[in-house]
């Protein structure tokens, strides 16, 4: 099995860490993340400056850009091999509801999905690591269970052009230890109220500097969605998809311009 690991929080994240010590006896697990923190860079590519790529603790490689250059760097020159699953995480904090169309975790995962291979972004519900090697056996665990049933196997390269399914999904782990953690629900994404005000600050030399306010609170957290999985001590597992099309609303649209169209 070939492996790539990549985050948005930095290469020396305990999030990293902590999945790579659960993975790398899986197979081959490569580790290309980000040099620094690129928590909300979504899907971003580094188009105006170079990237760098550098050798860090334990042999992860690490980039001076996004967490998408990275997945994207590795699969378009960096590896020598494509990677038969794509993890992306343990992310600092949940990335649930809105939360995906900024998160880079998931952006990083998204590359790989984009690119043709089976891709996971694993976070954790609230920030500060509690219980974050629970998290990574948990990630473990799920992916075991996917080899299992023929989701994710190893392809020659020639293979995976013609036989490899890609997918894309968004995990969202409770922090609790192993004896509270209940089972894996699939579940649609819920959705967040607007964020909190910006917050304006004085700097030293008299100007103003704005702080982008808090995610808000879960507006839609009924049953069947990641917020009410996880609230009740299950983790979230949501399908993802790429394409943005509003179906329900072409016919109206096109109603309302065939005119001009």
């Amino acid at each position: 099995m070939n492996i790539l690991i990549s985050n948005d929080d930095g290469y020396r994240a305990p999030g990293i860490v902590a999945l790579y010590e659960a993975f790398k006896n899986l197979g081959h697990v490569e580790v290309v993340a980000p040099e620094l923190n690129n928590s909300a860079k979504s899907n971003a590519l580094t188009l105006n400056s170079p990237l760098y790529v550098h050798l860090g603790e334990r042999g992860f490689r690490y980039v001076n850009g996004t967490p998408a250059d990275c997945v994207h760097i590795a699969l378009t020159g960096l590896l020598d091999f494509r990677p038969d699953l794509i993890i992306s995480g343990i992310n600092n904090g949940a990335n649930m509801g809105d939360d995906t169309i900024y998160s880079g975790t998931v952006g990083a995962a998204m590359e790989g999905y984009l690119m043709g291979i089976p891709s996971i972004a694993f976070s954790q519900v609230d920030k500060g690591w509690e219980h974050v090697d629970v998290a990574a056996q948990r990630a473990r665990s799920l992916v075991n269970a996917f080899i299992k049933k023929g989701l994710v196997r190893h392809f020659s390269a020639d293979q995976a052009r013609t036989e490899q399914q890609p997918w894309l999904l968004n995990v969202n782990i409770p922090n609790l230890p192993m004896a509270e953690q209940k089972g894996f629900k699939i579940c649609r994404l819920g959705r967040r109220h607007p964020a909190e005000k910006v917050i304006a600050q004085i700097n030293p030399r008299g100007e103003t500097m704005y702080w982008i306010g808090a995610a808000g609170p879960a507006k839609d957290e009924s049953e069947g969605t990641d917020f009410f999985a996880t609230r009740h001590g299950f983790t979230s597992v949501t399908p993802i998809q790429i394409d943005l099309t509003d179906y329900t609303a072409m016919a109206p649209w096109t109603e309302n311009f065939i005119d001009v169209l």
